[in-house]
């Protein structure tokens, strides 16, 4: 029997939404003979070493993402943090020439970790931003990131490339000349059918100091809330903690984190969720069927698209951090919520980019293995 190829699975550790959202990728690469190594950082790192405990996994350089304290701040800050970021890039550009080398790596999917490339082996880049919105820059911001996505040997796209799809403008380009594969969303749930155990679960996730300001505000909103809450604070930490906080008419649960198996039993058992509109969020939701409320990261501008998106087709409703209030989701029984949408991925026909040789690749023990 032939060695197992090995490919470096790297998202992006910006929340949890791109670690979580390599899961059915990382499970696709295990069921069709592959060997995946999992490389990234903090948060992101630490939820898939708990998802996949047997497999490889490395630490790359962090980012070091934060969002600004104050939404109108947002694009300031990732300006100013810019020389950071791309000192990280420098340095995760030396750090995968090391591993491809070192670890005999036959292929690389890169979920937005802009410097996770090699010409040694064929690399694929994931995003459902092809336009990086930016305000008054949006031209500019796209332009640079086609420019770096282009590079790769494809780019996969978690949505569908017609119409209705999930990411509107975000994932669809008029023209281009790169190598588009839409996947269809991506979600490592599945839909079951269970009694009702909570009338509200709060899902969050995102770089602090935004994570920590949205979760005190909602604790504090939904002390008026009446039924069971399950708050999931999405703060991924060595041991899972829970506590149940007592209110007039109900009482609300609140955990640390949780692992896929707990979150997907927790999302099929509740009847409302409430969360940011994180793509990977909405692809959950869409798989789920599930209703819900948005409060988008202030001041990201893609957030704030998806979720005015979303509203405007009654689709979910949203609201800004600051004018949140618990009374507001009685807004959601007027929305439709998503079906869903996901179609079948031929994960076979996706793979045979990691059949070929890199003209520049030097052959390993395992590059030219079928």
């Amino acid at each position: 029997m032939p060695d197992q190829k090995r490919i470096l699975v790297a998202p992006l550790n910006w929340g949890l939404g791109h670690a979580t959202r390599c899961i059915p990728i990382i499970e696709a690469l295990k069921n069709n003979g592959f060997e995946p190594i999992i490389a990234s950082d903090g948060v992101a790192l630490s939820l898939l070493q708990k998802e996949f405990p047997s497999l490889k996994s490395l630490e790359l350089p962090s980012y070091k993402i934060e969002y600004a304290q104050k939404g109108k701040n947002f694009k300031l800050k990732m300006i100013w943090d810019s020389p950071k970021v791309l000192k990280a890039m420098a340095k995760e550009k030396k750090e995968i020439k090391r591993i491809v080398k070192k670890y005999s790596i036959d292929g690389i999917i890169s979920d937005n970790r802009l410097g996770v490339y090699s010409k040694k082996v064929p690399c694929v880049f994931i995003t459902h931003q092809l336009n990086v919105l930016s305000g008054n820059t949006t031209w500019l911001s796209s332009k640079m990131h086609q420019g770096i996505v282009k590079k790769f040997n494809a780019c996969w796209v978690p949505d569908t490339a017609g119409k209705p799809n999930l990411t509107g403008r975000l994932g669809h380009l008029k023209k281009s000349k790169l190598d588009i594969k839409y996947l269809g969303p991506l979600s490592r749930f599945q839909k079951k059918e269970l009694p009702k155990k909570y009338d509200l679960m709060v899902l969050l996730s995102g770089p602090e100091p935004q994570r920590g300001l949205l979760a005190k505000k909602l604790l504090k909103e939904l002390k008026a809330f009446s039924g069971n809450v399950l708050f999931v604070k999405g703060k991924i930490e060595e041991q899972q903690t829970s506590e149940t906080m007592a209110l007039k008419n109900g009482q609300i649960t609140i955990c640390n984190f949780m692992q896929s198996e707990q979150l997907e039993e927790a999302l099929n058992s509740s009847e409302l969720v409430l969360s940011r509109s994180g793509y990977t969020t909405i692809m959950d939701l869409a798989k789920l069927e599930k209703k819900a409320f948005f409060i988008p990261t202030p001041g990201q501008y893609e957030q704030e698209y998806l979720a005015k998106r979303l509203d405007k087709k009654g689709i979910f409703p949203y609201a800004k951090q600051e004018e949140f209030q618990v009374g507001d989701l009685n807004r959601i029984r007027d929305y439709s919520g998503l079906n869903n949408v996901e179609k079948s991925v031929d994960y076979t026909s996706l793979f045979e980019a990691f059949s070929k040789v890199k003209e520049n690749s030097e052959p390993t023990s395992t590059s030219l293995s079928t």
